[in-house]
């Protein structure tokens, strides 16, 4: 069976979902339209296996919290794994470039591919996607919506403008 339950935040209404067992997911609003239709068989909504997420997700917000601790389990490829590995362990407040990641990786030219995983993480805020930008410095493409991610990084007082249209 799996869970989900949602949670209202100051970046907009989130889902989180879960196997029971694990964390699986966070999305935001934006994500939310295009999974709930698919969400229809299987599901359960039940807000009890969410306690422990929603209140680090709650301190996260009051600036309490500054690194999660949940069970989660993130399934995508090996690739999008090891990457969505490697986006923990980028500390709060910080940002990396993809290009950082891809040669983390020992893939100098897998920042492309990078951003691309980076893009179908599952877990959002809790596996700080957020927090990967541009090597110029510039905030690039986020699920949630480049002012989420504006949002995000400001919360955790690392100052990005918005890129250039």
């Amino acid at each position: 069976m799996n869970y989900y339950t949602f949670l209202e935040s100051p970046v907009d209404r989130l889902l989180l979902t879960s196997d029971g067992e694990f964390l699986t997911g966070v999305y935001m609003e934006i994500e939310i339209q295009k999974l709930l239709p698919r969400m229809v068989n299987n599901w359960r909504q039940d807000a009890t296996h969410f306690t422990k997420a929603i209140a680090q997700l709650n301190a996260y917000f009051a600036r309490d919290l500054v690194e999660f601790d949940l069970p989660m389990k993130a399934k995508g490829t090996p690739f999008q794994e090891a990457v969505w590995q490697l986006l923990s362990t980028i500390p709060y407040g910080e940002t990396v470039s993809y290009k950082n990641i891809a040669e983390r990786m020992h893939l100098p030219k897998a920042a492309r591919a990078v951003g691309m995983a980076n893009g179908q993480n599952p877990i959002s805020i809790i596996i700080p996607c957020h927090r990967v930008i541009g090597a110029n410095g510039k905030l690039t493409g986020y699920g949630g919506g480049i002012h989420r991610k504006q949002w995000l990084l400001a919360h955790e007082d690392k100052q990005a403008s918005l890129p250039d249209h």
